[in-house]
C-alpha cells in the first residue's frame, strides 16, 4: 500500500510539473495566451505615464497588465541609443512573456525611435505590428525650435538621421506597418510626415498632436490593427 501511494505521488507531481510547464513562460512569467505582448514607445518630452488610457482601454478588451509595457528613455539623448535601448527592452519583454514577437505602438519622436530599431538594428523578426500615431516618421519643421538637443536635430526633415531611415524600403518584413495621421496635428509639419511606403495610413479628420493619447475611437482602432 505505501509503495502504491508512492507511486501515485511521484505520478502526480511529475503530472503537475509538466502543465506547469505549460503555462510559466521564460523567466518563470505567466504568458497569458492570445495577445501579443504590446510595447508603447512615447515621443519627445513624454513618458510611460502617455498610455494610461491606452493601457486602460487594452485591459478592458482582454489584455492583461502582463502583455503591456510601456518604453521609457532620455528624449533629450541620441534616437540611435533610445533605439538601442528599446531593442534591449523588447528582448527583456519577450524573455519575461516567453513571446516570440511583440506589437509596437509609438507617438510623434517614438516612430524615429522604432524605426531604427526595426530597420538599423535587425528588430523587424521580433515585431508582428507597429503603429504609428501622429509618427515623426520623416521629420517635422517644428524640430527647428528645439535643434540645441541631439534629438530635434534628428527629427528635422533632411537630416541624415531621417534620409538613413527613409532610404530603401520603409516597412520592412512581414511586419504589419500602421499610422495614423492628422492635418490638425500642428505638430509634425507637414503633417503627412507620418505616413509610411507600404503601410495602412489611416486619415484622421482632426486631431490634435497631443489628444492621439487620450481619444478612445483612435486607440480602439489602433488594439484593431494589432488583433488582424
Amino acid at each position: 500500500m505505501r509503495r502504491n501511494l508512492r507511486t501515485w505521488l511521484a505520478t502526480a507531481a511529475a503530472a503537475f510539473c509538466t502543465v506547469l510547464g505549460t503555462v510559466v513562460g521564460v523567466g518563470g512569467t505567466a504568458h497569458a495566451a492570445g495577445h501579443t505582448p504590446v510595447v508603447f514607445v512615447h515621443g519627445y518630452t513624454g513618458s510611460a505615464s502617455n498610455w494610461t488610457t491606452a493601457m486602460a482601454l487594452f485591459r478592458t478588451a482582454g489584455y492583461s497588465s502582463d502583455e503591456l509595457y510601456a518604453y521609457e528613455y532620455n528624449s533629450y539623448g541620441d534616437n540611435r541609443t533610445n533605439a538601442s535601448g528599446l531593442a534591449t527592452f523588447v528582448s527583456q519583454v519577450r524573455s519575461r512573456t516567453g513571446a516570440s514577437q511583440v506589437d509596437i505602438v509609438n507617438h510623434s519622436m517614438g516612430g524615429l525611435v522604432s524605426q531604427w530599431y526595426i530597420k538599423q538594428l535587425g528588430g523587424q523578426p521580433y515585431v508582428r505590428h507597429l503603429a504609428s500615431l501622429a509618427g515623426a516618421n520623416h521629420g517635422t519643421t517644428s524640430a527647428y525650435s528645439c535643434t540645441i538637443f541631439v534629438t530635434c536635430q534628428q527629427m528635422s526633415p533632411g537630416s541624415s538621421f531621417i534620409q538613413t531611415l527613409s532610404s530603401g524600403d520603409e516597412t520592412p518584413g512581414d511586419t504589419r506597418y500602421a499610422t495614423w495621421y492628422s492635418p490638425c496635428d500642428g505638430v509634425i509639419i507637414p503633417y503627412t510626415s507620418t505616413m509610411l511606403s507600404g503601410a495602412t495610413n489611416n486619415y484622421v479628420a482632426c486631431e490634435n498632436h497631443l489628444t492621439y493619447l487620450t481619444d478612445t475611437i483612435v486607440l480602439s482602432a489602433v488594439r484593431t490593427f494589432l488583433a488582424s
